[in-house]
């Protein structure tokens, strides 16, 4: 069966893009909203997501703040400056929990905020929901 926010362009599978540069997180992101549902790809950092954004826009990108060259924020920044990818939706996954740092987040564009460790069903519900929402 598939879920609605499942299903993207002509019957394919959503695409999410997984952004942190700690290969163990991005091994936990990758199992939470992949499980069949989601087609998933992956970047170490800003720079190499920008070069995947660049070829294939992924409907929506699980992105951390905190990574060396291009930051989360920032990529964000770009994202949301661009009338072309402006519609793709990010969710910043980060340690980063004051509210300083979800105000600059949100400030960015984020169009979400889940603190680092993560509830992996309520990753993926979350995910679900911007993606019904988009």
């Amino acid at each position: 069966m598939q879920y609605p926010e499942t299903i993207g362009r002509v019957g394919e599978p959503r695409t999410i893009l997984v952004v942190d540069d700690e290969e163990d997180i991005r091994f936990l992101l990758r199992a939470a909203v992949g499980r069949g549902r989601y087609r998933v790809l992956e970047a170490q950092d800003g720079d190499e997501a920008l070069d995947l954004i660049g070829r294939a826009p992924p409907d929506l990108i699980l992105l951390d703040v905190n990574m060396p060259g291009l930051g989360g924020t920032e990529l964000c920044q770009r994202l949301k400056a661009d009338p072309v990818r402006r519609s793709i939706k990010v969710v910043m996954v980060t340690a980063a929990a004051q509210d300083d740092d979800r105000r600059r987040a949100l400030e960015a564009g984020a169009d979400g905020y889940v603190t680092k460790p993560f509830s992996p069903q309520i990753l993926l519900d979350q995910v679900g929901a911007y993606l019904r929402a988009g």
